[in-house]
C-alpha cells in the first residue's frame, strides 16, 4: 500500500517463531524462542551466559528431540547442581529483550563474578571484512527482514556466522558453535547486528571474547562495562566507518 494510494497483493515469506524447552538434568531451565537452527550452539552458548557451565566440558550430553522442541542437557558430574537459597531455586519468569525467552530457575546458575577480558591486537579491515559480510545478506534475513545475525572470526578468518529472531540468541549460538569446536574465544572477534545494552556486553564479557563489534549503538551502562571489563567496544560499523568506543586502538 503506498501513500499515493496505490495498493498491490502479494505472498512473501514471514518468520516462524519456534519454541524450545530446555531440560538440564532433567529440570526445566529454560524457555527458548529462537529459529529452528543451530539448536545445540544455542543451547551450550545460553549455558555458559548464564553461568550454568564454565566450559564445554561441564557438559556430558546434549540431545535434541526430533523436532527441535525439547533440548536434554545432562552435566558432568562435577556440575551437581546447588540454588543460592534452601526453598528458593525458583525464580520469576524474566522475559529477555526481543525474543520472550524465559529463564525459569536458579538451580545451577553459579555466583562465579565476572572477570576481565584479555585485550588482543586487532585491524581494523578485520571488521570491515565483517561488516561486509553482514551487508551482503543471510538467507532468511534477505526473505524476511526479521532475523538477527552474528558473525565470528578469528585473525580476519571468518569461522561461522548465524541468524536468529533476537540478537542475544544469535550471540549464544556462535559462542556455542565456539565452545562445540574447541575455538578460543579469547582469540576471536563477534560482529552483531543488533544494539547493545549491558546484556549483551556481559555476555561477550563471560565468554572472554576480547572484541566485540556491532552494527548498531551500545548503550552508556554497555560502555561503562566494556571499559571496565577490557573489552575491545566497536559499534556503527559500516563498511566503510566504525566508532571505537572502548579498547585498545587498531594496530592498522
Amino acid at each position: 500500500m503506498g501513500r499515493d494510494g496505490e495498493t498491490h497483493e502479494k505472498t512473501e515469506p514471514i518468520l516462524v517463531e519456534h519454541m524450545m524447552d530446555v531440560y538440564v538434568n532433567e529440570r526445566l531451565t529454560m524457555k527458548l524462542v529462537c529459529i529452528p537452527q543451530h539448536l545445540a550452539e544455542l543451547v551450550l552458548g545460553r549455558l555458559f551466559t548464564e553461568g550454568i557451565i564454565s566450559s564445554a566440558d561441564d557438559v556430558d550430553q546434549i540431545y535434541i528431540c526430533e523436532f527441535g522442541k525439547r533440548a536434554r542437557v545432562i552435566l558432568s558430574k562435577n556440575k551437581s547442581g546447588q540454588s543460592h537459597e534452601e526453598n528458593e531455586d525458583y525464580v520469576a519468569p524474566t522475559p529477555t529483550c526481543c525474543t520472550g525467552n524465559r529463564v525459569l530457575n536458579d538451580y545451577f546458575i553459579t555466583d562465579q563474578p565476572m572477570t576481565p577480558v584479555t585485550p588482543v591486537p586487532w585491524k581494523k579491515q578485520w571488521i570491515f571484512d565483517l561488516a561486509d559480510c553482514f551487508a551482503n545478506g543471510t538467507p532468511l534475513h534477505s526473505q524476511t527482514w526479521a532475523t538477527h545475525s552474528c558473525f565470528l572470526a578469528c585473525d580476519g578468518e571468518l569461522l561461522f556466522q548465524c541468524e536468529d529472531i533476537g540478537r542475544h540468541n544469535a550471540l549464544d549460538k556462535a559462542i556455542g558453535y565456539a565452545l562445540r569446536h574447541n575455538i578460543d574465544l579469547k582469540k576471536c572477534v563477534v560482529y552483531s547486528s543488533g544494539r547493545i545494552p549491558t546484556d549483551m556486553a556481559i555476555k561477550a564479557i563471560r565468554a572472554g571474547i576480547p572484541v566485540l563489534a556491532s552494527k548498531a549503538s551500545p548503550s552508556a551502562e554497555a560502555v561503562a562495562m566494556a571499559k571496565e571489563y577490557h573489552l575491545t567496544l566497536i559499534c556503527a560499523a559500516r563498511r566503510d566507518r566504525m566508532k571505537l568506543f572502548t579498547g585498545n586502538n587498531p594496530t592498522e
